[in-house]
Order: structure tokens, then sequence, then C-alpha cells
């Protein structure tokens, strides 16, 4: 049996260097991405009450460019994990995955709400185990349960590390909100990156792992019993 680990404060060193590295580029993403989402979402307004039909496939578009762009980012952020440039053209190239990801997030969001109704503690428990399930699909091309059993390996023996992770990088960017919303600029991408890194660094150990000599079958079972 192993357990994962990483460092809270290194990969928000990382993201925090990443971010004054490439600022600009990260200024120029968020307003890209902030505009995929309000755009739409203005123009449907105006139109639904003379075109509702319009409005309705407008509000499709948006719905389906997002989960696209959600995706973009993650792969934005894996790329500068690798030290490899990252463009614009990355949010809209994970088209091809778009079912897998939606299949992922409905299965992911069941099993959060089941494990709520549990006492909530095994939703908690769950929504961490099962984070990571975005990245797989992104990276690897992977089926939703294939990319839910793989977040569920990696995270294992690191999901109170996760929970207080995820809790410092929320204050962070609550904070960035504070400082007259400017702040975002460098929160997000800073929590972003950070995120990826981790995933990076928990993926690597549980790839050592399966080097090491431990089968498939094993690595598997923990994905279905791990908590």
């Amino acid at each position: 049996m192993t357990t994962q680990k990483f460092s809270k404060g290194e990969a928000i060193r990382f993201g925090w260097r990443t971010m004054k590295s490439n600022l600009g580029f990260f200024i120029i993403l968020l307003i890209v991405v902030g505009l995929i989402y309000v755009i739409p979402d203005f123009i449907e307004k105006l139109v639904r009450k003379d075109a509702p039909l319009l409005a309705i496939l407008i509000h499709l578009g948006s719905w389906v460019i997002s989960i696209v762009v959600q995706m973009g980012v993650i792969k934005i952020a894996l790329r500068f994990c690798d030290e490899e440039e990252a463009e614009l053209g990355d949010l809209f190239t994970c088209f091809p995955l778009f079912f897998k990801y939606v299949a992922g997030s409905i299965l992911y969001g069941l099993i959060v709400i089941v494990g709520l109704l549990l006492l909530i503690i095994p939703g908690i428990i769950w929504s961490i185990k099962f984070w990571f399930f975005p990245y797989f699909i992104v990276e690897e091309g992977v089926g939703p349960i294939q990319a839910l059993k793989k977040s569920s390996l990696i995270t294992r023996g690191a999901k109170w590390d996760l929970f207080l992770f995820g809790l410092l990088l929320g204050l962070i960017n609550l904070l960035g909100a504070l400082c007259l919303v400017i702040g975002l600029f460098a929160t997000v991408p800073t929590t972003m990156v950070a995120w990826a890194y981790v995933y990076r660094e928990l993926s690597a150990q549980a790839k050592a792992v399966q080097g090491d000599g431990v089968s498939t079958d094993r690595i598997n079972s923990w994905g279905r019993t791990g908590v």
C-alpha cells in the first residue's frame, strides 16, 4: 500500500513564478475566457423575447464552448507545468474530448451528490478522490470511468492535504478578489497552475510505483477501494 505526497508550498511557489513570467499571456487569457462566457449570454438575453429558438441555440452553443474552454484551460496549465509554450488556441483544441468530459462530469456530480446524502463527509472525500478526472481526460484522452479510477489512484493518502490545499487556494483567490478584483489576474493563474503542478506530482509518483513492478490489477484495486 502506498500514499501520495506533495508540497503545498512548492506548488503555490511554482504557480506564482509561472504567473509572473507569463503575466501578459494570462491577462489576455482571462479576458478571452471571460468574453467567451459573457458575450453569448448577453446576446441570448437580447434575442430571447423576439427569437426564443435562436436564444436556445445560442445557449446550447455557449454551453458546448464553455466545456471545451474548461478543458483548454487545463491543457494550458499542464503545458506550463511541462515548461512548454502555451497558446490561446489551446483553449479550443479539446473538442474531440467533449462527450468524455461531459460524461465524466455527470458521473462525478452524481458520486458527490450521493456522498453528500450519506452524512456529507463521504461527499467531501469522494469529491477530492475523483477531483483530477478532467486532467486525465484532457491529457490522456481516456474515458470517464478510467479517468475517475486514475484520479482515485493518485489521490490515495493525499486527500487531507488536497482538502487543505483547496482551502488555501480558495483563500488566495478571495484575497485576489478583495484587491479590487484586479488581483484575480494574478491569483487565478497562480492557482490554476498550482493545481496542474500537484496533478503532475501525484501522477509521477503513481507511475513510479507502477514502474517498480506494481501490477495493473493492484493499481485498479486501489482505484476501486482506496479512500
